[in-house]
């Protein structure tokens, strides 16, 4: 038992010095040992490519825009912005729906999309804050809560058949105080 703690412990020994290239020069053959030893290349890094965004991200960040460059008291103008993008039949629901499908498989393509709808959230959050808390309906929400509630509604309005979609648009303005009551 002696001996086999000896033998393990100059096995470790020898494992931790450094292998020097002369050293590894005498482990080979004569005439390997007689050629300079070459120090091997990396292989060049992959180029990094930018990737194009899609057409969802694109739309996406122009409504965001459109809705972010309203000005103070345009909440019925952002939901109805919004509404009217993500209509049935509108280009923005199958846009965001290819775009979510191509992105599966890759993090970078998922993360720019979900940065684009973020962007939208908060265009959205911005003009909930610039309206009054006494306008903003029975609903008493904070801002980042109201918006993400209506983004979600809005994008809801894409599994609506069209004739509902008004109904629709109407009862969030109701429930977020800027619509007529229901007579």
């Amino acid at each position: 038992m002696a001996r086999a703690r000896k033998r393990a412990g100059r096995r470790a020994a020898a494992k931790r010095r450094p292998v020097t290239k002369r050293a590894r020069a005498a482990k080979r053959s004569p005439a390997a040992a007689r050629r300079p030893v070459v120090p091997r290349r990396k292989p060049p890094a992959p180029r990094r490519v930018a990737a194009k965004p899609s057409a969802a991200e694109l739309q996406l960040l122009a409504l965001a825009r459109e809705v972010a460059g309203l000005d103070a008291d345009a909440w019925p103008r952002a939901v109805h912005a919004v509404a009217a993008a993500y209509a049935s039949d509108g280009e923005l629901p199958r846009a965001v729906h290819r775009a979510w499908l191509a992105s599966r498989g890759d993090k970078t393509a998922t993360l720019a999309l979900a940065w684009a709808r973020e962007q939208l959230r908060l265009g959205l959050e911005g003009v909930i804050a610039a309206t009054p808390p006494s306008a903003r309906g029975v609903l008493a929400l904070p801002a980042e809560t109201l918006a993400w509630l209506v983004l979600a509604a809005c994008e809801a309005l894409a599994y609506e058949p069209p004739s509902a979609a008004p109904d629709r648009v109407r009862l969030l303005l109701e429930l977020t105080g800027r619509g007529a009551p229901p007579a």
